[in-house]
């Protein structure tokens, strides 16, 4: 930690304890064991810390019959997105290796080089062969499926790959949905049929793919709105051209200061497409019952509200990359690993955060005003809100349950350790008073002239004649 995360954190003291809970009482639902694991898995697992900042330990935090295949998935995708970011290699080349990427999943020993030296993740593909040894020995029907994700999100990424060399890229809404669904919401529908496959989750979800596309699309569209930036440097355009056109005449002309207000309606807009996705996210995982699942699921969500918030009319996203703190994130985490009711209090924070910052000069005001009283409806019809007193009367009404006596105890104990600190404090605080009123003592002070003023009702100070007197009757002429 340098100099200005301890200034940060000194200032921002709220955070630095929600960092410290997280590290300090964050329980994993599961803990893998490397000490059982082939050294080839081992491997892989040191490629998902490497290659996912966010998704690195909530995927080892999985139920151990997801644990492997949900980290294959992911290093497979990855290995596919290396691949179409690399703007080294060529059209010709780039288009048969995204389209015939699945196959070399299942091909013993295959590794590819073919990256330019400075992509971050090169040396993932470098060493693919591990992941293809781990991938041949999960359950035929997990290879299945991240088979038919990764051949469905290839084509995909090969034919935007295509559209972008002939300068047509993400034109409309319908492009940029289409865009969203092969590059994220395919990899929810493939996590839907891992969970529903490995028995962890509601079968019923496996016939809802909207809700499976709409928790993909919340996260990339999200990403995209935030990154804007950092694209536009990479020479990149990701926001279609329907929307940003109805605002400016030119991409470029959005990072413009004297278009700033322009630039801020346009990308409410964009919030609000995102933001359309948020109820069916929370609907989906409604039908998650496995803790480990459930949290897998709903921190990135949680984190995808929380940057929707910050990034809505935020002009910093035309200057730079900007992201929540890390004291944010972990009181994030901590409060959406719980349960849905604390994932839905957690959406509805930062859904009434966007609702605030919302104003009516915004073009969009209005709708997005009512996408924000959607997500609040949707939380409102599964946990509705009741008067306290009526809570109340109901709580009373009911048979009180017999205590577990272990609680009681500690209950107890906690009451006598609140006690005997307040005494401890007390004690304290009355041992440095006495030090202080000695060393005032000792220093000249007149505690008992002080207090005949006092008791003669003399408490403020004297006039200027009545202190001329006493001047007078103490003064000594010799002095």
């Amino acid at each position: 930690m340098g100099v200005a995360d301890v200034i940060y954190y000194t200032i921002h003291f709220r955070e630095l304890r929600s960092i410290l809970q997280w590290k300090t009482w964050h329980a994993p639902p599961h803990e893998r064991d490397p000490d059982k694991e082939t050294v080839s898995l081992r491997i892989c697992f040191d490629f998902l810390d490497k290659t996912s900042r966010s998704f690195s330990s909530v995927i080892q935090e999985l139920h151990p019959e997801l644990l492997v295949p949900v980290t294959l998935f992911y290093l497979c995708l990855r290995g596919l997105d290396t691949i179409e970011d690399d703007m080294t290699i060529p059209l010709a080349k780039k288009d048969p290796l995204l389209r015939e990427f699945y196959k070399n999943t299942e091909t013993e020993g295959w590794s590819f080089n073919g990256n330019g030296p400075n992509e971050k993740d090169r040396e993932l593909l470098v060493q693919f062969h591990y992941v293809v040894e781990e991938y041949r020995k999960i359950k035929p029907v997990y290879r299945e499926i991240i088979n038919d994700m990764t051949h469905q999100m290839g084509d995909g990424m090969a034919e935007y790959c295509k559209r972008a060399e002939e300068g047509t890229g993400v034109d409309t809404v319908k492009d940029y949905d289409r865009y969203c669904f092969y590059v994220a919401g395919l990899v929810g529908i493939g996590l839907t049929r891992l969970f529903v496959e490995s028995g962890l989750a509601n079968p019923a979800l496996k016939e809802r793919e909207q809700l499976q596309i709409s928790m993909g699309l919340f996260l990339q569209k999200t990403n995209i709105i935030r990154d804007i930036k950092e694209d536009w440097d990479d020479k990149r355009r990701f926001w279609p051209q329907e929307i940003w056109s109805k605002y400016v005449d030119n991409f470029g002309d959005l990072f413009r200061p004297e278009n700033r207000e322009t630039a801020m309606n346009c990308s409410s807009e964009m919030v609000l497409n995102s933001l359309n996705n948020a109820d069916e996210c929370l609907f989906y995982l409604a039908g998650l019952k496995e803790q480990s699942v459930f949290n897998f699921a709903a921190i990135p969500q949680a984190m995808a509200i929380a940057t929707l918030a910050l990034v809505f009319r935020n002009p910093e996203i035309f200057k730079r990359n900007i992201k929540i703190t890390k004291g944010s994130a972990c009181q994030i985490m901590l409060d959406s690993t719980q349960d849905l009711r604390k994932l839905c209090e957690v959406f509805r924070k930062y859904v009434r955060q966007i609702h605030k910052k919302n104003t009516p000069k915004d073009p969009n005001f209005l709708k997005i005003s009512i996408a924000c009283g959607k997500v609040e409806q949707f939380i409102e019809s599964i946990f509705p809100s009741q008067d306290p007193k009526a809570l109340q009367r109901v709580a009373d009404a009911a048979p009180k349950k017999q205590e577990d006596p272990k609680v009681v105890q500690e209950r107890e104990e906690a009451k006598w350790d609140t006690i005997y600190m307040l005494i401890a404090v007390m004690g304290t605080l009355f041992i440095l008073s006495c030090i202080m009123i000695g060393i005032a003592w000792l220093a000249g002070a007149r505690f008992g002239s002080a207090a005949n003023e006092l008791k003669q009702g003399k408490f403020s100070r004297p006039e200027s004649d009545t202190a001329q007197t006493l001047i007078d009757k103490y003064d000594r002429g010799e002095l």
